[in-house]
């Protein structure tokens, strides 16, 4: 038996438990990890509420966690990686826990910390296949809503590094932040469409809404155009006509390795604010809905 954080129904963080459960067997091209890290996201939250049970419905009792960095335990027939290989990757079934089953484990670059293996995989690939739905090119001018959150501040240096103009909605104390990207950052809240217009000389190609502010219908009206606004938190997006983009962040995963590899030389830069142990799984949830987190919360099991 292995240590692993279940709940058992909807509800706020304290549903979240410290249980005994069997480890996953891997299957065809699966691997089993040892957990070093697991990385805490915000549809963690959403699912363990009940907010995305029409969408993700669960079989309950449910380990919560979308990804994990960690050794490898234990190889499925075809899985292309070795049982002590260091690897991040996509779960099946849940990270919070001791053990993890990996779809398509990628390789864990020398130099890279745990924590941030474990922080790309989810954020990193959303970010990418927001910009890449978005159809962005070098040349365009493309705001960023919440750019200083963990899809948001990916999305802004990846953005920035392909020759595209990045204006980013921020609070007043990320201003400097997301700036330093190269990036210019207005603040959000009362008068954003205001600032956002006197930053874009020659207007809004694109917006990539990371925030769910109930800032859609200035969106559409700044690039005046539903298909050139695409949001991954707000769920009123087909009442504005916009596109929301969710599901498996990469597909085929061939995002990651790429994203892995510009961490390890130091191109792509992913905060991590807090860590916390898997005892503390709750109040890591409690935390990021507070919005006290300028950063990516991590589990180390």
């Amino acid at each position: 038996m292995s240590k692993a954080i279940t709940f058992s129904g909807y509800g706020a963080p304290e549903v979240l438990r410290l249980s005994e459960v069997t480890p996953p067997e891997p299957g065809p091209g699966q691997v089993r990890v040892r957990v070093r890290a697991a990385s805490v996201n915000p549809l963690d939250m959403k699912i363990r509420s009940g907010l995305m049970a029409d969408k993700v419905p669960a079989h309950f009792p449910v380990i919560p966690g979308l990804d994990a960095a960690g050794v490898v335990d234990a190889v499925g027939d075809g899985a292309e990686v070795a049982a002590g290989d260091e690897v991040l990757g996509a779960t099946v079934g849940g990270s919070y826990g001791e053990y993890a089953l990996l779809d398509r484990a990628v390789a864990k670059p020398e130099g890279l910390s745990w924590e941030v293996a474990a922080s790309l995989v989810t954020v990193g690939q959303t970010a990418l296949r927001v910009l890449g739905q978005l159809g962005a090119r070098p040349g365009q001018t493309l705001l960023v809503h919440g750019a200083a959150g963990s899809v948001g501040f990916l999305a802004v240096q990846l953005a920035v590094a392909r020759g595209i103009t990045v204006i980013g909605t921020v609070g007043e104390h990320d201003i400097e932040r997301v700036a330093a990207l190269g990036a210019t950052a207005v603040r959000y809240g009362d008068g954003w469409v205001e600032r956002v217009k006197a930053a874009a000389a020659g207007g809004v190609d694109l917006v990539f809404d990371a925030a769910g502010a109930g800032v859609l219908a200035d969106s559409v009206t700044l690039t005046g155009d539903p298909e050139k606004v695409i949001t991954i938190a707000d769920m009123s997006a087909a009442q504005h006509g916009v596109r929301f983009s969710a599901g498996t962040a990469d597909q085929g995963g061939q995002s990651l390795p790429e994203l892995a590899q510009l961490a390890a030389a130091g191109k792509l830069t992913v905060p991590i604010w807090r860590t916390y142990s898997l005892t503390e799984a709750a109040q890591a949830h409690t935390d990021l809905e507070a919005r006290h987190n300028h950063g990516k919360a991590v589990l180390l099991p």
